[in-house]
């Protein structure tokens, strides 16, 4: 009796650091309005280059297991006066003694999930996001390596739970939604999963993950 040929998951941890590091497409510094929901809202992209943004980063962290690669989102606390309550990556502002994007979202994700940066290997990173609230957003890829134990910043942090990627990259998962924002109509990517409302800022660098890596 022969062998019987096994496929393994399409979407591993392997594969997505190979994508990440071999990006099609424009150059990052070129592809600032060319994906995700910023395609959807040139003025409001337009408007925000415009005022002086507070450069930030956030960690992307794809968790390498047998079964297909996962990716760890928070739901931040619902006192934060920013985006509280919604679906997010670990991340935040980038400090001078940073350094870059690299160490900033290493060191967000210690603070507010407890992930060793041990376990973290960076990637990549997408093109800027170009946030409502006056960010700059810089998205670090990384493959995040099993044996963590997160510990949850209670001030920041309500949730912290991992979605298969295989689902956030199937485009069939990618609605679209809208609301007035400031007197114009806003439109964004809405990804919901199981309880989780996955909407706004997050949904739209996943959208870009999905445009840039896998479409």
């Amino acid at each position: 009796m022969s062998d019987v040929l096994v496929q393994p998951p399409l979407f591993t941890a392997a594969d997505f650091r190979r994508r990440a590091q071999n990006q099609r497409g424009a150059a990052l510094a070129d592809a600032v309005h060319d994906h995700g929901d910023h395609l959807l809202n040139p003025g409001i992209v337009q408007h925000v280059e415009g005022l002086a943004l507070k450069d930030a980063a956030v960690l992307i962290p794809v968790v390498d297991d047998e079964d297909g690669a996962k990716i760890i989102l928070t739901q931040r606390t619902t006192g934060l006066r920013k985006h509280s309550g919604q679906i997010a990556f670990p991340g935040g502002a980038i400090d001078p003694e940073d350094g870059g994007p690299e160490t900033a979202a290493l060191r967000e994700a210690e603070e507010e999930i407890g992930l060793d940066r041990r376990f973290v290997e960076p990637v990549g990173r997408l093109p800027d996001y170009f946030a409502a609230s006056g960010f700059r957003i810089t998205p670090v890829l990384a493959v995040v390596q099993r044996g963590f134990d997160l510990t949850l910043n209670p001030t920041e942090v309500e949730h912290a739970f991992e979605v298969p990627l295989s689902f956030l990259m199937d485009p069939a998962n990618h609605s679209q939604g809208s609301r007035e924002w400031q007197g114009a109509i806003r439109h964004f990517y809405v990804m919901p999963y199981r309880d989780w409302h996955i909407w706004g800022i997050t949904a739209g660098i996943l959208r870009t993950l999905y445009e840039r890596l896998y479409r």
